[in-house]
Order: structure tokens, then sequence, then C-alpha cells
């Protein structure tokens, strides 16, 4: 009887130590809190009238640059300040050459972004359309394209591709070196950059 008695009671030990550890094996596993990103990219280009910037790399980075054009471009931004004109109603102007190979000089450039501010926003845009009208009358074809939520002009003629809009007191134009990239994808791409030279680094 002893030794039953040691074997129910080894026995029952086992049963309770089976019991006991069960509900470990079933603990629910630790709650992860999960981080949910953003369904709008807080970068995404958002153009305003802004101030003319001192620095190309406030326009458009040089990497920005290659990343749109798909390519790399050789040297440094340039930056070019101009004068005010009275005269037309400008107050400010500054121009951004990107691609100058080393040892070249500033027209040996691929892209030129060009910034300009007025008076207000009439002179802006009449300025805009004086642009286009010599261009036409120079015999290039003009095609209106979206830049972003505005609209702006495509320009295409025998010497030179470039998009060219404003924004409130703000003009932009974008200038690409001809057989830089396919006439077919230029449309696209100067708007992009248009776009992020309208819009102040975040």
């Amino acid at each position: 009887m002893r030794g039953n008695s040691f074997a129910v009671l080894a026995l029952g030990m086992l049963v309770l130590a089976g019991c006991s550890s069960a509900p470990k094996a079933q603990a629910p596993p630790p709650q992860i809190p999960k981080i949910t990103a953003p369904t709008t990219p807080s970068r995404t280009p958002v153009m305003v009238d802004r101030a003319l910037p001192d620095d190309c790399e406030l326009v458009v980075t040089a990497e920005r640059m290659n990343q749109v054009l798909g390519q790399e471009l050789p040297g440094e931004p340039k930056l070019i300040i101009g004068i005010p004109e009275p005269s037309v109603g400008k107050t400010a102007k500054i121009d951004c050459y990107y691609g100058i190979p080393p040892g070249k000089e500033l027209q040996a450039n691929a892209v030129v972004v060009g910034l300009s501010t007025y008076v207000d926003e009439l002179t802006a845009r009449e300025r805009v359309t004086e642009s286009l009208e010599a261009e036409r009358q120079d015999g290039s074809s003009v095609t209106e394209i979206d830049v972003g939520k505005q609209k702006a002009s495509m320009v295409s003629g025998k010497d030179q591709r470039l998009l060219l809009g404003s924004l409130g007191k703000t003009t932009f134009v974008v200038r690409a070196r001809p057989g830089l990239l396919p006439d077919d994808k230029l449309p696209a791409v100067l708007a992009t950059l248009a776009q992020q030279a309208m819009t102040p680094p975040v």
C-alpha cells in the first residue's frame, strides 16, 4: 500500500505540474504597437509664391536634378543673381545653371532654372504673356501643360526647349539643352523641375 501511495502521490504531482505549466504555454504573445505610415508623402512639392532664395540648392538640389533627369550632370550648380528692372516691374531675379563641365563657361550648361519676382501678380503674368508672344513670332510652338496645380507653357523652338509660367508675383522658367532628353519626355521633366523650384524646402 505504501508503494501505491507513493505512486499515486507522484502521479498527482505530475498532474499538478502539468496544470501549472499549461497557462504559460497558452499565454498570448506580447502586443507590439503598429506604426502606420502616413498615406500622404510629407515631401510632396507644394508650389507657393516664394521669396527668391540665395542658393541653387534651395531651388533644385543637384541630387534632385540628377534624379529627375535620370542622369548625372557634371560640375556644380552655379548661381547668377540678376538686378531689378523697375522699367518692367521686375524686383529680383536669379538663375541657376546645372551641368556645366569643369573648365567650361555658363553657356555649356545642360539646364537653367530661373526665378523672377515682380511688383504684383498682374505684371508677372504680363511678362510671361509677352515672352510667349515673342517666342511665337520667332517660330516656336507653344503648348499649355500642367505644373502641379498650375498651368504653364512649353516652348519648343529651333534651338531651345523651355517651360515658362507664373505663380503670384513670381515667374519661373526651366530651359534644357537641345538633345538632353527626348522631346516626348521633356514636358514632364521640365514640369517636375519647375514645381520643385517653386517649392520651398521643408
